[in-house]
């Protein structure tokens, strides 16, 4: 099992569509006993949180985002982390919107210190 998320901050590697999370957005990180839940904000994102599970290296969590137009959207995620070669973790995610139409999968890393 790699190491775990808490403190961690993470940073998708591409940006998704307009209105979603993109390169300029964080992602703080915690981790507690099998719980998972981080903040998020950034881009098109003005606040966002989510909160699941871990069980050894899948985590399953549901999210609910404000963005910058005003509105509100929310969906379900499950990610897989990975161990960079460089130590820094890396989830790759499969996710699905709840509150409208679209899925996908996306890619977040963990930023050194210099890139936050």
């Amino acid at each position: 099992m790699a190491r775990s998320l808490d403190g961690l901050v993470l940073a998708p590697v591409a940006d998704q569509a307009p209105g979603q999370v993109g390169t300029r957005t964080r992602f703080v990180y915690h981790e507690q006993d099998g719980a998972v839940w981080a903040e998020y904000e950034g881009g098109d994102v003005v606040r966002g949180r989510l909160v699941g599970t871990r069980e050894g290296d899948r985590l399953d969590f549901r999210y609910v985002q404000l963005k910058t137009d005003g509105s509100t959207s929310s969906g379900h995620c499950v990610s897989a982390v990975v161990e960079l070669p460089d130590g820094r973790v890396r989830l790759e995610e499969t996710w699905e919107w709840e509150s409208q139409r679209g899925s996908g999968t996306s890619v977040v890393e963990q930023l050194t210190v210099h890139e936050r």
